[in-house]
């Protein structure tokens, strides 16, 4: 169970400004500490030669790490925007958390503030000669580090924003989701029963967006006997208002609403952590946006429907072997299960509504949904057959040659 805190900590952690953050307060500590150090070292006087150059190279890097870090941020922007028009708008939140970026981001900053700092406190005279030898030294190991950066980010760069690099992030992110679900299927809480209890009081919220995150922990000490027990009605990625009931409970007053909804972060727009479907539509839109007649680019919307065969697989093969909770559960917390039909039908629905008129298509998705049935039980075999069907009365209508509705039709192993 992940609490609001770790959840926050873990957003922040991915944000660009706290490596940059972090980066640029180790650039100033790094030139402060030759310093605060140099009084209690007595540096021998063979290490002290190229000390004298340390102006000059710092002025270097200032220079030169403005320059690159402007560089690489209209790099980035470009990436971003290509993102958005040939993936998902929804794939750029991928783009702003990855860490290769955040690091190089970083480093030319922390790089550029310490020799900010290293040319301010030499203009004030406040180096000795053996603080001087020690910026030196702290300046050899900052050029170390930024050509490791450069030559790095000089072949990131290449793939950065490209369709491919963007599809493998976000089938990375639905991956690591919907095993973090296979792992907890009821987010540390117990199954949702059967049947609830009689005379169960709904609480709302009065927020509007999605679900975000649930905090498990606090509602796991706010039900502490069967009376309080807390049934969980939305899941994450559900979008909220007043009128949809987050949770119900026998014993409830306004106090203790209050705090059940508060478990609930809602926000404007999804994330992929704890909501795998979201994950799975961003794909499906990759795939719908590749088969635009904007883009007309159906070899990507094939390697997606691969993706998703991927992700989908071990879901698939999770709920045929039974779901069950790894860690100890809240006693008292009911969860839905993640629902299998509505997993396939965020994926294939799309794509097949969009690619209706591609042969292709019909007989990738065909043969995707015969390997999701080779691994499930038998209410995926039957999902699998509905989806089938479909597609076969969708491609009737979308090709216009009998040899491919055949071929579609062949493929499906009706």
């Amino acid at each position: 169970m992940v609490g609001r805190f770790r959840w926050v900590w873990r957003q922040l952690r991915h944000s660009l400004w706290y490596r940059a953050t972090l980066f640029s307060l180790g650039g100033v500590l790094t030139a402060l500490i030759a310093w605060l150090v140099s009084p209690l070292l007595n540096v021998p006087s063979v290490i002290s030669i190229g000390a004298t150059a340390v102006d000059s190279i710092l002025n270097i890097i200032a220079s030169s790490m403005l320059t690159v870090t402007t560089f690489s941020l209209g790099a980035m922007v470009t990436a971003y925007g290509s993102a958005t028009s040939n993936v998902s708008p929804r794939a750029t939140l991928l783009l702003i958390e990855d860490r290769v970026t955040q690091n190089t981001l970083a480093t030319f900053i922390g790089a550029f503030l310490f020799s900010l700092v290293g040319i301010i406190a030499l203009a004030a005279g406040i180096y000795d000669e053996d603080g001087r030898t020690l910026l030196f030294a702290a300046t050899l190991v900052v050029i170390v580090l930024m050509v490791y950066q450069l030559i790095k980010w000089a072949g990131y760069l290449t793939r950065l924003g490209r369709v491919r690099d963007t599809i493998a992030k976000v089938e990375r992110a639905t991956n690591n989701a919907v095993h973090a679900r296979i792992e907890n299927p009821y987010l540390g809480g117990q199954a949702m029963p059967e049947e609830c209890p009689p005379g169960l009081h709904s609480i709302r919220t009065d927020k509007i967006g999605y679900i975000q995150h649930i905090d498990m922990p606090m509602l796991d000490s706010l039900a502490t006997n069967e009376r309080e027990a807390i049934y969980v009605q939305a899941l994450p990625g559900k979008f909220v208002d007043s009128g949809i009931v987050l949770a119900t409970s026998l014993e409830t007053n306004d106090e203790r609403a209050k705090k059940i909804a508060g478990a609930f972060t809602i926000g404007p727009s999804r994330r992929f952590d704890q909501d795998p479907r979201f994950g799975i539509i961003v794909l499906a839109e990759v795939a719908s946006r590749a088969l635009s007649t904007g883009i007309n680019d159906p070899g990507t919307a094939i390697d997606v429907i691969g993706c998703g065969v991927r992700v989908l697989a071990p879901w698939v093969r999770h709920a045929a072997d039974g779901i069950d909770e790894t860690e100890q559960p809240a006693a008292h917390v009911f969860v839905e299960p993640l629902a299998t039909a509505d997993v396939l039908d965020d994926f294939f629905t799309p794509i097949a509504r969009d690619g209706a008129a591609i042969v292709e298509i019909g007989i990738r998705l065909q043969k995707a949904l015969n390997a999701l049935a080779g691994v499930g039980d038998d209410g995926i075999k039957r999902l699998a057959r509905e989806h089938r069907e479909r597609l076969v009365k969708r491609f009737d209508n979308g090709l216009t040659l009998d040899e491919d509705r055949e071929r579609v039709r062949a493929a499906s192993n009706l």
